[in-house]
């Protein structure tokens, strides 16, 4: 058994209504969470960073437990392609806020449940205000400079951060907590990888039902930190493979020497992420040594209509191609690009594209190394072209 981290003092000014009582009944009967247990989860207040394919099953099964206070922080609208594994949304809400839609729906499975709204991005800025009022963290990002800010805040602010990721068919979880004696996310990954080295969903796929999964261990270890049942994963992560339904558990430690949460941290307030994790985040070319140029849908749609010359090469697979493509395009997938570089004209722009950026960026360095010189990379691939430049293509 843990200890709850739930305020005793809020936790004397919750009572159960008679509606409680019927609701959660089938929690009443347990004896590791009875009326004590249910009245902890009413006063638990649990910040969900992201409503998509984690948060969606995290947050409604936080909210049929009983949770008294959801905070969601997501500013996306829900499109089509969310709907295959984010089932807080509908065919209905395709187009609209999330957060509205995730609201509407929390509602309807308990409307006893206070969902908070923050509509803007996670930030350096605003991240240490957010979690503040919260007793738990659950981080639902899809994106490194995210993760590591989630992590550094709650270091700071001492708050559990529920950690989870997916990926094609794998997915982990684990809870980083210094303060209730593991290691925090820095521990496990003191440097992100180089960009475009791990793939988002968007580019490399996921299963629907592995986020269900590993959302709702995510969901399961903040009930245990409030309730304070069980063993939790701090200074545990769990592994899952669906493709062979294992799981399997890495014992984890924390490093004396985090820059974080080590002996003698360096890192005392929330840094520039993007930075950290080498995120280009200008729309404007970018001429420095070691990063690749971005050129835009915009100005790409520009050089089409002036005519100008420039060699546009498509890195993603035949499969994707099949589906979309720009005209004119050359498709040379990622993992023949080397091997067919004779291929590629020496003279000229050259453009790489691919999904959504990442694959391209990859490319684009490689072709660098190469010794092709003015090579670009297209900012948000066809993903953004479809969005912006032309809507009556399909998006995948």
């Amino acid at each position: 058994m843990s200890e709850s981290i739930i305020d005793e003092k809020r936790l004397s000014q919750v009572a159960l209504s008679s509606d409680d009582l019927a609701r959660y009944s089938r929690h009443l009967l347990l004896p590791e969470l009875q009326a004590d247990g249910q009245r902890r989860l009413k006063a638990a207040r649990v910040l969900c960073i992201g409503a998509g394919g984690l948060g969606s099953p995290a947050a409604l099964y936080l909210a049929a437990a009983g949770v008294g206070t959801i905070g969601l922080v997501e500013f996306d609208c829900v499109d089509l392609s969310n709907l295959q594994r984010q089932i807080l949304y509908g065919t209905g809400d395709v187009g609209g806020q999330k957060l509205e839609a995730a609201r509407k729906r929390i509602h309807d499975l308990n409307p006893n449940v206070d969902v908070v709204p923050h509509g803007e991005r996670f930030t350096s800025e605003n991240a240490e205000c957010v979690v503040s009022s919260y007793d738990v963290i659950i981080d639902g990002s899809d994106n490194f400079p995210t993760r590591y800010l989630s992590n550094d805040v709650c270091v700071f602010a001492r708050k559990p951060n529920i950690y989870g990721s997916v990926f094609r068919f794998e997915g982990q979880a684990s809870v980083f907590a210094p303060h209730l004696g593991g290691p925090c996310y820095r521990c496990l990954f003191p440097e992100p990888p180089p960009p475009g080295a791990a793939p988002s969903c968007a580019e490399a796929g996921v299963l629907g039902v592995l986020p269900g999964i590993i959302g709702l261990l995510q969901a399961t270890e903040a009930l245990k930190l409030i309730i304070g049942a069980g063993e939790t994963l701090v200074g545990r992560l769990m592994h899952f493979d669906a493709l062979k339904m294992k799981f399997r558990e890495f014992n984890l430690r924390r490093d004396p020497e985090c820059p974080v949460c080590g002996d003698h941290p360096t890192i005392v307030a929330p840094i520039d992420y993007e930075q950290f994790c080498g995120v280009q985040v200008s729309d404007d070319f970018v001429e420095a040594d070691h990063e690749v140029p971005l050129l835009s849908v915009q100005e790409l749609k520009q050089k089409m209509d002036a005519r100008e010359s420039f060699t546009l090469i498509d890195v993603r697979e035949p499969w994707e191609y099949e589906i979309v493509q720009i005209d004119g395009s050359r498709l040379i997938p990622l993992g023949e690009l080397e091997e067919r570089l004779n291929e590629v004209p020496r003279t000229g722009i050259i453009i790489v594209q691919c999904h959504s950026g990442g694959r391209s960026e990859v490319g684009a360095r490689l072709l660098q190394q190469a010794g092709f010189a003015n090579v670009y990379n297209l900012e948000g691939g066809i993903e953004a072209w479809s969005r912006d430049i032309d809507p009556t293509l399909p998006r995948y």
